[in-house]
């Protein structure tokens, strides 16, 4: 019992044995890896503070020169992505990789990445002509790829629209660009169409002046461009009037809704009718 425990203690003395020598060949060595490995997530993790910083000063400094906001978040979210990967790098260079070959690679995984997602790609160069040519901007109310509402921000890849019922809605750039771009809030004054039917009975110089006189107590419409009131159609059941008022672009709505019913309950009071659609229908007696 006594020779097969040396046998057993023998070999794991040995290996321990060589295990110290080893580290005392190596301690430089090791010591040299642990700084650099310690130094490395020193740049990851000092770097990235100081990537924020300064991402966050270029936003603040541009946000004072009264750059739009939408404008801003994107160059924000290209500046904190470029350092960030200066930093990737200059912390992979600290713990013995060739920086050179990091680039290269880099450059070889940004091509097949690139093959392998053009839409993305797409998705970015349209938001550089976004930024470039300002079709719109954060606030604005626009219609784009088949959604309507207000620009929260540009970013890298999409546009971020907010609905008037409050929903938030990601349009990809690619498509931003590749649609038509209605801007509702570009110019300070907008035009409201109304369509207002009459019966065929009615005085039609009495209905537009009723008409022109609603519009003109209501301060918010302008007088210049003047208000194009006038007979646009002669329907099945009734005379359709247009009724094209201009006020300013904020105003939109709130006049658009209160002169549709101060028209309505001016046509009432003057006992101008203004009729439903209706049919008439004739019975002939056939004789048997």
């Amino acid at each position: 019992m006594a020779n097969e425990s040396v046998d057993i203690q023998a070999p794991i003395v040995d290996g321990l044995s060589k295990a110290e020598q080893w580290l005392t060949n190596n301690s430089d060595l090791l010591v040299q890896y642990g700084v650099n490995i310690i130094s490395a997530i020193l740049i990851l993790f000092i770097g990235n503070i100081v990537v924020k910083a300064v991402a966050n000063s270029v936003s603040k400094l541009l946000h004072k020169k009264k750059m739009d906001k939408a404008v801003v978040e994107f160059i924000h979210g290209i500046v904190r992505y470029t350092l960030f990967v200066i930093v990737l790098i200059a912390a992979l260079s600290r713990i013995g990789v060739q920086t050179a070959s990091v680039v290269a690679v880099i450059g070889a995984a940004g091509l097949a990445i690139g093959l392998a997602l053009q839409g993305s790609l797409s998705n970015f160069a349209a938001g550089v002509l976004i930024v470039g040519f300002r079709p719109f901007k954060s606030g604005d109310y626009v219609e784009i790829g088949g959604v309507a509402g207000s620009v929260d921000s540009i970013q890298i890849f999409q546009t971020i629209l907010t609905t008037p019922d409050n929903k938030m809605v990601v349009v990809p750039n690619a498509s931003v660009i590749g649609s038509p771009i209605t801007n509702y809030s570009r110019h300070a004054t907008r035009r409201i169409d109304h369509v207002i039917g009459v019966s065929y009975g009615a005085d039609l110089k009495k209905t537009q002046e009723v008409i022109r006189r609603t519009l003109e107590a209501d301060e918010r419409i302008l007088k210049e461009p003047g208000t194009t009131i006038g007979v646009v159609a002669l329907a099945d059941s009734s005379v359709n009037f247009v009724v094209r008022p201009w006020v300013r672009t904020e105003q939109y709505w709130d006049v658009y809704f209160d002169s549709l019913q101060a028209i309505k309950e001016a046509l009432d009071a003057e006992g101008i009718e203004i009729p439903f659609p209706q049919m008439d229908v004739h019975l002939n007696k056939v004789e048997s």
